[in-house]
């Protein structure tokens, strides 16, 4: 995992804020741990795997600490024994460095877990 991505910190962005390209996108998600991006290249996503309910929401309610401290809010869903999180940039409908950056640090909460 690349500690340049999770020492990060998500900046504001409004639809000025120019999409990443294939390339650049290709370089980040290769940075991360076994994140994917859909079809359209607008969305990162990850399905994260627990024992039970209650880790998966524990785990949910940290990625709403991170979210709430970087100002960068992923879509989450949960069900026994899983949390999908999505990451994307809703100003600009696709992908751009915080994103990247938000997956790196929700990564060191599931490597943190015992």
């Amino acid at each position: 995992m690349n500690k340049h991505l999770s020492s990060g910190k998500c900046e504001p962005c409004n639809g000025n804020t120019p999409k990443l390209d294939f390339q650049e996108i290709s370089k980040f998600l290769s940075e991360l741990n076994e994140w994917s991006v859909n079809d359209n290249q607008e969305m990162i996503f990850k399905k994260f795997k627990f024992s039970n309910f209650k880790k998966a929401i524990s785990f949910a309610n940290e990625v709403g600490e991170i979210a709430e401290s970087e100002g960068h809010h992923p879509d989450i869903s949960i069900g026994w024994g899983y949390c999908l999180v999505m990451v994307h940039t809703h100003a600009i409908n696709g992908l751009s460095i915080n994103d990247f950056i938000l997956a790196a640090k929700i990564d060191n909460i599931k490597n943190n877990e015992s």
